[in-house]
């Protein structure tokens, strides 16, 4: 695929500072990591973050870029291609990824999720809603990119992939017959401008609780930043099949008031609520699901079953179908029907089981409000003893060590503060925070709470600490394939070590326990 340079220019609305004429150059491709460039190529110098991309714009055209747009003056650089000075470097590669693609958005209804919590959740009811509702869905998550039959890895850790990449699955997902896309939008995605451009018809909210601290300073900041998905709204072109502009809000989250206050579109409300325009009665839970009567403001209601558990899961259905009915048309019978239809989500409250007396579930719970709700939901699932598993990451928001450490020193039986992503942090300092905290709350190490340094190791003494009909958690990792130790990634993926403990208890064959570095 190519392009003309000056006819990227004339698409989109970022101004070139200089020069005053754009070249009009074939691009062949856009990156903003220097190593990915390739004879033809626009690269797109990034500042913000622990690397200023100006420092690779030599090592950029050297591999053959055929032009360069940075934010710093041209006269710092004498190169032999195109300079193009912008004011943010940021906002344009989002647009001219999209031009570079000819907009592939606008050819898509796009309904972006976001918010800390059950993001992935609510983005795979919506999918799976629109699927067997007979639309030709796709989704890009922090987990995956689904286009038709195919499955495309988005990445170790979870934030929504960078613009160009968002702009090339969305190109293949128009240029496959798709008619739908779900978009699941982190704070980081929206902040540093990843979805920009992406022409969003309908917007969600799940939550917004404490997360991301580090990056955003402040709430009130990250809850800017999660507001960025109804500004966009705003911004949305007319499409051909039309334009809901529906923004679907959380009535029961704290954000509600400045959400519904900051968001100047269409608005439905959703929750627990009874004030909630959407809002769930007759609510019933049990280990193997739930069932519950949704009401909608027109009169029209739908009993809904669900696979999933907790009361957290309602409020992340109830967003999907708001949105399915509100904003796409759907009868609430229709969206319940799709509910009904998800079994799993990987690494969601997901059970292992081998065969042993005893519950064993991995589940994403990183934040804090998370843990809280999983723990809650825990212990409405057993009448035995919660056992749970988990760390804090290293280099990221460090007041939710000591507030998760509460949180399950309240919550759960017996709890086991391991690595989850120390990076370059101290593991035994991480730990010695959250035990500092564990023990302000009552917990008592050795007999209520232990330290295990080693993830494997943690799995394996829970599991062999089970007593027939307790539950045990792996929490903090999910889905995820792997663990950061200095500035390495390694395999990892706590559903294969929760197998393996298992299996050395249940003296099962066949199950390696994955490799980590030595704490």
């Amino acid at each position: 695929m190519t392009t003309n340079l000056a006819k990227i220019f004339t698409q989109i609305p970022i101004i070139a500072i200089a020069p005053a004429k754009i070249p009009a150059l074939t691009i062949t491709g856009i990156a903003l990591d220097s190593r990915q460039v390739q004879p033809g190529y626009l690269f797109v110098a990034l500042t913000g973050g622990s690397v200023d991309g100006h420092r690779f714009i030599p090592a950029a055209v050297a591999q053959g870029a055929a032009a360069v747009v940075g934010q710093q003056p041209a006269e710092q650089f004498s190169l032999p291609v195109p300079y193009i000075q912008v004011d943010d470097t940021r906002r344009a590669l989002a647009y001219c990824s999209a031009a570079f693609y000819d907009f592939p958005a606008r050819k898509l209804t796009i309904i972006g999720v976001t918010g800390t919590d059950g993001k992935t959740t609510t983005s795979n009811l919506l999918y799976t809603i629109l699927k067997h509702a007979g639309k030709r869905v796709g989704i890009i998550s922090t987990v995956s990119a689904v286009i038709g039959d195919e499955v495309i890895d988005t990445g170790f850790h979870v934030t929504t992939p960078e613009a160009p990449d968002v702009q090339h699955y969305l190109a293949q997902m128009a240029a496959a017959g798709l008619t739908h896309v779900v978009l699941e939008a982190t704070s980081h995605g929206l902040a540093q401008e990843r979805v920009t451009a992406c022409e969003f018809d309908i917007g969600v909210v799940t939550n917004i609780t404490h997360e991301h601290l580090d990056y955003h300073g402040s709430y009130e900041a990250y809850r800017v930043a999660k507001a960025r998905l109804f500004q966009h709204l705003l911004e949305t072109v007319e499409k051909p099949q039309g334009n809901p502009r529906l923004a679907v809000l959380n009535y029961d989250d704290q954000s509600f008031g400045f959400l519904s206050d900051f968001t100047q579109t269409n608005k439905l409300s959703y929750g627990l609520d009874p004030h909630a325009m959407v809002h769930a009665v007759d609510v019933c839970y049990s280990p193997a699901g739930m069932q519950f009567t949704a009401l909608f403001p027109d009169g029209q209601q739908a009993e809904v079953h669900s696979h999933l558990v907790g009361k957290y899961n309602v409020s992340n259905i109830l967003a999907a179908m708001t949105a399915a009915v509100g904003g796409l048309g759907m009868s609430p019978q229709q969206a319940a029907a799709g509910v009904e239809r998800l079994d799993l989500i990987p690494g969601r409250m997901e059970h292992i089981h081998l065969g042993q007396d005893f519950t064993a579930i991995v589940d994403f719970a990183h934040t804090p409000n998370a843990l809280k709700v999983t723990l809650e939901t825990a212990r409405e699932m057993t009448n035995g003893r919660v056992l749970a598993v988990f760390g804090s990451a290293g280099l990221r928001d460090r007041e939710k060590r000591r507030i998760m450490a509460e949180i399950s020193a309240q919550l759960a039986d017996l709890t086991f503060l391991t690595a989850e992503d120390p990076r370059t942090e101290s593991l035994d300092a991480i730990l010695a925070e959250m035990a500092q905290s564990a023990t302000e709350q009552g917990g008592v190490e050795g007999q209520t709470f232990w330290r295990v340094p080693d993830r494997r190791e943690a799995i394996r003494i829970a599991i062999n600490m089970a007593q027939p009909g307790d539950l045990v958690l792996a929490l903090g990792k999910g889905h995820e394939q792997s663990m950061c130790f200095d500035v390495t990634e390694y395999p990892w993926d706590d559903r294969t070590a929760m197998r393996a403990a298992l299996a050395e208890r249940l003296k099962l064959p066949g199950y390696a326990m994955p490799f980590l570095p030595n704490p």
